[in-house]
C-alpha cells in the first residue's frame, strides 16, 4: 500500500464496502465506481472527507472526485477491493468498442508494447555478441559467448510465454492462464521437431501446396499437424483470445465455490487442443501466407517496395498504424531468419534526425534551438516521436523533407536487399543486429551504414536549402479561425505595472484551445469543475471538434481515453482541458489524438479532434472546462469577458 492507504480504506468503507463495488476505473481527477447499490454509499461522509473534493453521480457511475493525485489513490484502493490493475470484473459489456480495424491495431499495440523495451535490450546483447565474434574478440564456442547468447536469445526462443501473458492482459484473460498457454506451446515433447523424430509420418495433409504438412500423431484420432511454436508470434495470440472467450463462458455457470480452479482447468482443456488442432495451424498458415505475399510484392521491385516503406513509415507512426506491421516484421525474422520487407523504415529514423540537425544549424530562434538538440540526440538513438510531433509536423515543410529523404533511403535499402537478422535495438544500437550470424559477414552492415549517410546527407542538405525561418514565425503565431496571429511573436508572457501598487506583475496569456461559447466557472454543469476545487478557469461549449495548444509547453498528461489533456506551459502554468463531461465512459470512441503524453507542443498546434455529434448522441455534454490547476501559485486567474471566442484568442489571464 502507498501513502494514501488510510484515505483508500475510508473511501472503500463509505462506498458500501468491497462487496458493494462491481468495478472501478479512474479518469484524470476522479475515481469512478460502479456500485451494486448506490443507496449504501455515505455521500455526506465522503464529501467532508479530507482528500476528497466532492462526490458526483452520473452515467451510472458513483464518482469520488480526488484531484491530480487520483492515480495514487486508485492504486491503493484496488488491493482493498481484491481487483487487478484493470479494476474490473471483466464482464461482457466491457468489450472494446470501435471499428474492427481500430480494435485490431489497439490489440497489437497492447500486446507488443509491454515487451518492446526488453526485446530491444535482449536484441542488443545478441547483436553485440555476434559483432564481437565477427571481429575476433572471442570464439562462438567459449563460455562467455554461450552465456551472452542465452541472455540475447532467451526471450525470442520462449516468445510465446511473453506474448501469452501480454495477450491475456489485453483480452481480459487471467494473466497466469495466458502464461501457461505460452509455456504449453513451447513444451518440447509436442514441437514438430520432437514429433518427427519419432519415425515416419502417418500421412501428409495439403500435399503439393505451400501448406503441405506431415502428421506424426493424432489427438484421439484427430490429426495433429507437426509444428514448432517456439519463437512464433501469431498462433499464441489467437489461442489466448479463444481461451479468453472460454473463460468468460465457463465463469457464467461454474459455482463460485469451485470456480477458482475449475474455470482455468476447463479453459485449458478446451483451448489447448483447439489451439494445436485448428487455431495454431491456421494461424501459422496465415502468417506464412502474409509473409509470402509481402515478399512477392517486394520481389516485383525491391527498390519501389523499399521506397514506399520509407516514404510512408512516419505517416503510419503519426496515426499509430505502424503497430499493424510489427507482427509482419517479427514473423519474417522468426520464419526466415531476417527481415528485408519492413527494414527500409530504418532510413526514416535518420532522415528525421538529419532534418532536425538542419533546423538546429539554420534557425535563429532560441527556443527552437533548445528543442532541436535533444530531439536530434533522441532521434539518433531511435526515438523520433518527440521530433515528429514537436518540430517537424508543426513546421510542415521539414516533415515533408524527412518523408522524401526516408523514401530515397528506403529505396536504396530495398535495392541492396538490406536485412536485419535479429530483433532488438533502436537507432544506432540496431547496427549489430545487421551482421549475418551465419558467416559473420559485415557486407549487410556496410549497406546499413551507407544508407544512413545517404539519407542523412539528403535530409540535411534539403533542410538547409528549403527550410525558411519565416515558416517558424508562422508556427509561432496563434491562428484564430484562419485570421492573423501574433506576427511571429513567440512569447506568451507580458509585463504590466499594476495601477494600485506599482509592482511589476507578469501577465500570462492563455489562448482558447477551442472555438465556441464561453461558460463562466460558476455556471458549469459539473459541480467538481464549477466549484473551483480542481482549478480556476472557464468552460467552452465547442462549435467545432478540434482542440489546439493554448500555449507553448509539454503534454504532461494525456488520459488513455483521450478526453482529458494536461499541459505544463513554459511559464509554469498547469492546464487541464477536459473535453466533455463524463466522456471517460466513451473509452476513446469519437476522439482522435494528434500528440502524445510527453510531447512538446507549440501554441496553436492541433492536439485532439473529437466528434461532437457522436458524443452528444450518446447523451454526454461537450462542455469543455479549461482550468489552471495550480491557480493557487498565482495572484489571480482572470477569465475573458467575451461571450464567444475563436481558437487562439485570449481566454484567461494569469497574474503572477
Amino acid at each position: 500500500m502507498g501513502k494514501y492507504e488510510e484515505l483508500a480504506r475510508e473511501i472503500v468503507r463509505n462506498v458500501g464496502g468491497r462487496e458493494n463495488v462491481s468495478s472501478l476505473t479512474h479518469c484524470i481527477t476522479r475515481l469512478r465506481f460502479k456500485l451494486k447499490d448506490e443507496g449504501r454509499a455515505n455521500d455526506d461522509v465522503l464529501k467532508k472527507m479530507e482528500g476528497v473534493v466532492t462526490v458526483m453521480k452520473s452515467g451510472g457511475q458513483y464518482q469520488v472526485v480526488i484531484g491530480n493525485h487520483v492515480p495514487e489513490v486508485y492504486a491503493d484502493v484496488l488491493p482493498l477491493l481484491g481487483m487487478d490493475e484493470s479494476g474490473t470484473d471483466h464482464k461482457e459489456d466491457d468489450a472494446p468498442s470501435g471499428s474492427l480495424f481500430n480494435r485490431a491495431i489497439d490489440a497489437i499495440s497492447g500486446i507488443f508494447q509491454p515487451i518492446l523495451g526488453i526485446m530491444a535490450a535482449c536484441g542488443m546483447v545478441k547483436g553485440l555478441n555476434a559483432l564481437f565474434v565477427a571481429i575476433g574478440l572471442y570464439e562462438d564456442t567459449c563460455g562467455g559467448y554461450l552465456v551472452l547468447n542465452a541472455v540475447g536469445d532467451g526471450l525470442f526462443h520462449f516468445l510465446p510465454l511473453f506474448l501469452g501473458y501480454t495477450a491475456a492482459k489485453k483480452f481480459q484473460l487471467k494473466q497466469m492462464v495466458g502464461l501457461v498457454i505460452g509455456a504449453i506451446m513451447c513444451y518440447p515433447a509436442i514441437q514438430g521437431s520432437a514429433l518427427s523424430a519419432g519415425g515416419e509420418a502417418l500421412y501428409t495433409l495439403f500435399g503439393g501446396t505451400m501448406f503441405e504438412s506431415e502428421v506424426y500423431t493424432t489427438f484421439f484420432g484427430i490429426p495433429m499437424i507437426a509444428m514448432d511454436y517456439t519463437g512464433s508470434v501469431i498462433p499464441v495470440i489467437f489461442v489466448v483470445y479463444f481461451a479468453s472467450r472460454c473463460e468468460k463462458f465457463f465463469s457464467k455457470f461454474i459455482p463460485d465455490l469451485v470456480k477458482f480452479f475449475f474455470v482455468p482447468m476447463l479453459t485449458l482443456v478446451v483451448a489447448i487442443p483447439a489451439g494445436f488442432l485448428v487455431i495454431g495451424p491456421v494461424a501459422t498458415f496465415g502468417s506464412t501466407l502474409i509473409a509470402q505475399a509481402v515478399i512477392t510484392v517486394r520481389n516485383f521491385s525491391p527498390l519501389l517496395a523499399g521506397a514506399i516503406v520509407g516514404a510512408t513509415w512516419q505517416i503510419l507512426v503519426i496515426f499509430g498504424l505502424h503497430w499493424g506491421f510489427i507482427p509482419v516484421y517479427i514473423n519474417n525474422i522468426m520464419t526466415y531468419g531476417y527481415d528485408n520487407v519492413m527494414m527500409p523504415f530504418f532510413a526514416c529514423t535518420f532522415a528525421t534526425s538529419a532534418v532536425v540537425l538542419g533546423i538546429l544549424v539554420k534557425t535563429k530562434d532560441k527556443k527552437l534551438k533548445e528543442m532541436a538538440l535533444p530531439n536530434f540526440i533522441s532521434g539518433i538513438f531511435g526515438v523520433t516521436e518527440p521530433a515528429i510531433y514537436g518540430i517537424l509536423l508543426p513546421l510542415k515543410k521539414p516533415f515533408i523533407i524527412s518523408c522524401i529523404a526516408g523514401c530515397i533511403g528506403g529505396g536504396f535499402y530495398g535495392a541492396f536487399n538490406f536485412r536485419k537478422f535479429m530483433m532488438g535495438g533502436m537507432g544506432i544500437f540496431e547496427f549489430p543486429a545487421m551482421i549475418d550470424p551465419k558467416d559473420g559477414s559485415l557486407d549487410n552492415l556496410a549497406v546499413a551504414i551507407a544508407g544512413v549517410f545517404l539519407t542523412m546527407l539528403i535530409a540535411f542538405v534539403a533542410t538547409i536549402i528549403f527550410y525558411k525561418e519565416d515558416t517558424q514565425a508562422a508556427l509561432s503565431a496563434a491562428p484564430a479561425d484562419g485570421g492573423a496571429g501574433m506576427a511571429g511573436q513567440n512569447d506568451n508572457t507580458k509585463e504590466n505595472h499594476t495601477a494600485d501598487s506599482g509592482k511589476l506583475v507578469k501577465r500570462l496569456e492563455i489562448a482558447s484551445p477551442i472555438r465556441g461559447k464561453v461558460i463562466k466557472q460558476a455556471d458549469m454543469k459539473d459541480e467538481a469543475f464549477g466549484s473551483g476545487a480542481l482549478g480556476k478557469g472557464v468552460a467552452v461549449q465547442p462549435a467545432e471538434g478540434k482542440v489546439y495548444a493554448p500555449a507553448d509547453g509539454v503534454i504532461s498528461a494525456f488520459f488513455p481515453t483521450l478526453h482529458a489533456i494536461g499541459i505544463t506551459t513554459d511559464s509554469g502554468a498547469e492546464l487541464l482541458i477536459h473535453v466533455g463531461l463524463d466522456t471517460v465512459q466513451l473509452n476513446g470512441e469519437g476522439y482522435k489524438a494528434a500528440v502524445s503524453e510527453g510531447d512538446r507542443v507549440k501554441k496553436g498546434q492541433l492536439l485532439l479532434e473529437f466528434d461532437i455529434g457522436l458524443i452528444e448522441s450518446r447523451g454526454f455534454s461537450t462542455e469543455t472546462p479549461v482550468l489552471v490547476t495550480n491557480a493557487d501559485d498565482y495572484l489571480d486567474v482572470v477569465e475573458t469577458s467575451a461571450e464567444f471566442v475563436s481558437q487562439g484568442e485570449e481566454l484567461l489571464k494569469i497574474l503572477n
